[in-house]
């Protein structure tokens, strides 16, 4: 499929703040990871702590915060990682599904996501 990129704008939780990046779609990640000096300049704040494993291998403790994500015209409520403050940006499963999104990995782009119920 290659890589597969999307707009993502993150607003704070009170909604006074935002900022726009271009996010890594990685459906292999739980949730969405931002350099956590954007996330702190946005006003979230962690609520949680909890234990990531990063490209390296190793695993690490980073905190866990709230923020509204908007993909494709699309906004929802999510849970987003402190990242290293050197990385890019990964869209997550969980801010994906929340968005009801889907990965087309035929067409390399994000999809409707369909709920069965």
């Amino acid at each position: 499929m290659g890589t597969l990129k999307c707009n993502l704008r993150l607003d704070s939780p009170d909604g006074e703040r935002s900022m726009e990046t271009e996010a890594l779609v990685n459906t292999g990640a739980a949730f969405t990871v931002v350099p956590a000096a954007r996330l702190k300049e946005l006003g979230v704040k962690p609520f949680d702590m909890v234990r990531v494993s990063v490209a390296d291998g190793r695993i690490v403790e980073c905190g866990l915060g709230r923020a509204i994500a908007t993909v494709e015209g699309r906004t929802e409520s999510t849970l987003v990682v402190f990242g290293v403050d050197d990385d890019i940006t990964l869209l997550g499963a969980y801010t994906l599904e929340g968005l009801r999104f889907a990965v087309d990995p035929v067409h390399g782009r994000l999809t409707q996501l369909h709920i069965t119920a």
